[in-house]
């Protein structure tokens, strides 16, 4: 594995209230805020990041003590586990963040679909819309 951290931008971040996320917490401790190039869509009542050039989104870094055992967690939260049928809703994939010491790469979950439709999240934060 060749990075240890999580780049969480969605209902998983630190900030968010619902049971993944207080569960990442109780694993894995937050390393700090950090962004990454790219869009955030919203899919439904939560978002998409789709990497690139055009924007700036907002999320939170994270370093598990298992970080094998947490991301096969997390693939069967984002259900892009290899039993899941095709087509994934997302895929796990590297990314360079920048964090407060400078540029890391970590996991994230980038949305794998069309967004064709979706509305941009304005500012690219989640959780600051």
């Amino acid at each position: 594995m060749s990075s240890a951290l999580l780049f969480a931008y969605g209902t998983l971040r630190a900030g968010f209230d619902g049971p993944m996320a207080r569960w990442l917490r109780s694993v894995a401790p937050i390393v700090g805020r950090a962004t990454a190039r790219g869009a955030l869509y919203r899919v439904d009542t939560y978002p998409g990041f789709v990497p690139g050039d055009e924007g700036v989104v907002t999320g939170d870094l994270f370093a598990p003590a298992d970080p094998a055992a947490l991301l096969a967690q997390l693939d069967e939260y984002e259900e892009c586990a290899a039993h899941f049928p095709e087509p994934h809703e997302y895929r796990r994939a590297l990314v360079t963040v920048q964090g407060a010491d400078g540029p890391v790469e970590a996991w994230t979950y980038i949305y794998a679909r069309d967004v064709a439709g979706l509305a941009r999240i304005a500012g690219g934060d989640f959780l600051g819309e």
